[in-house]
């Protein structure tokens, strides 16, 4: 004969008189909290965020590009004139810092990466050899520079391969370039001081034209905010060195 039966289950999170009795007494566990699911929140829609100079930002070239065709910029000429001046910016911005790195080159290269350079760019060319410490030095210098002032065109070449028979004693060799012409010529380390730093380096390039440019302005920044901004960091370097030499001195 079959064993006919059922095990009666209430609603989920409900309980019996008798049920709240024993857990009073610490005979049941507590009750666990009835299930709730989590309220709803719809997701924002884009399109009725406001919009505004910082929405405008916040977009790229390509994003810029695809909003001249916005009815809701149309309708909002303060935006829409915002839209025009932002693009232009980045597109200034873009073509002005277009290098940022020191560039190595070939004696065949040398006419036009380097003499035929645009006239509104600086060339800044290290005649080197691998093994001698003294142009490693400067190579880094250099590279530090060439991150800082990425509108400044750096390039390298070995010296024999830009000039034969170059003598390794003139090693590291720096040449300054502009519309065709030799602005400034370094040779070794002596120009660039007891110790040879990139703030160092910058404060020589600089002495007499406006070589490095860091593309942050249109028209470029002069000559003098160039020099007195690395002044300024050649300061905080000094100050940072002498911190660190005094470091483990005490008075105690």
């Amino acid at each position: 004969m079959a064993d006919y039966h059922f095990v009666y289950k209430d609603l989920e999170g409900a309980s019996t008189q008798w049920d709240d009795i024993q857990r009073k007494l610490g005979n049941l566990p507590a009750k666990p909290p009835a299930f709730k699911p989590p309220s709803f929140t719809p997701a924002e829609d884009e399109a009725s965020v406001p919009k505004d100079k910082s929405w405008i930002d916040d977009k790229n070239e390509q994003d810029l590009e695809d909003l001249e065709d916005d009815p809701d910029l149309d309708d909002d000429r303060f935006l829409e004139e915002y839209r025009k001046k932002r693009l232009s910016e980045l597109r200034e911005a873009a073509k002005v810092a277009r290098f940022g790195s020191v560039v190595p080159i070939s004696g065949s290269d040398f006419v036009h990466e380097v003499s035929q350079a645009p006239p509104d760019v600086w060339v800044v060319v290290i005649l080197y050899k691998e093994g001698i410490a003294e142009c490693g030095l400067l190579m880094q210098c250099l590279e530090d520079l060439a991150t800082k002032y990425p509108a400044t065109k750096f390039v390298k070449i070995i010296s024999t391969d830009c000039i034969p028979n170059y003598p390794d004693r003139n090693l590291p060799t720096l040449l300054v370039y502009n519309s065709g012409a030799v602005k400034a010529n370094h040779v070794g380390l002596r120009s660039f001081g007891r110790r040879c730093t990139p703030e160092g380096v910058a404060l020589v390039l600089c002495q007499s034209d406006p070589v490095l440019n860091d593309g942050q302005s249109v028209n470029g920044r002069s000559r003098e905010a160039v020099i007195d901004g690395v002044r300024k960091r050649f300061i905080e370097t000094v100050v940072m060195q002498h911190e660190d030499n005094d470091g483990g001195y005490s008075s105690d």
